[in-house]
């Protein structure tokens, strides 16, 4: 199986003032990119060659790990925003995130927290486990939910490629600002 670049569902500049346009195209027309062409090269003549992205996350060590991890959590973070965001999540998902964190203001407080004290490189994910039940969760470098038998549904970035052209090192100011492009109806369909 041959991994490809997600297509953006916006433009380069769609983002901003929130993720600029050399941010995305440097993430994902460069990190991103060579994340995938890592993985393309190092599958072939292993057992995961013709398997399923997520099956590879969670069964891979090392290096097929670090590149599939980052093309797993880079596809779901960049399909995850819209240039005019979506508010406030609807439905079973907004049900859900009351339930576990009180509000969704007090959701966004934890969330961000677990960003901002992640030490080093690495992502932010609100996930749910096979009964619907959510959790935020901290994964260092190219780390995902899926390898504890969660369902990544949110995550942010906290490389500071993501965030350094735009927001230097002020994670704290990027991680609010992505509130404002989050697409919440991409977030509720992987509920």
């Amino acid at each position: 199986m041959k991994f490809e670049l997600v297509t953006l569902p916006y433009a380069t500049d769609a983002l901003e003032p929130v993720i600029g346009k050399q941010t995305v195209e440097y993430h994902h027309g460069k990190h991103l990119q060579t994340y995938v062409n890592n993985l393309n090269n190092l599958i072939p003549g292993t057992r995961f060659e013709n398997v399923e992205l997520a099956t590879i996350v969670k069964e891979s060590e090392g290096a097929i790990f670090n590149n599939a991890g980052q093309v797993l959590n880079h596809n779901l973070y960049f399909t995850q925003f819209t240039p005019h965001g979506s508010g406030v999540p609807s439905g079973k998902l907004a049900t859900a995130i009351q339930a576990a964190f009180g509000s969704f203001e007090h959701f966004q407080k934890e969330f961000e927290t677990a960003g901002i004290s992640l030490f080093g490189s690495g992502w932010a994910w609100l996930a749910s486990d096979e009964k619907g039940n959510l959790s935020i969760t901290k994964e260092g470098n190219a780390g995902n939910p899926v390898t504890k038998g969660l369902k990544p549904l949110l995550g942010f970035d906290v490389w500071e490629h993501a965030y350094y052209l735009d927001f230097q090192n002020r994670r704290a100011d990027h991680l609010k600002e992505l509130w404002k492009i989050v697409d919440w109806k991409a977030v509720e369909a992987r509920y």
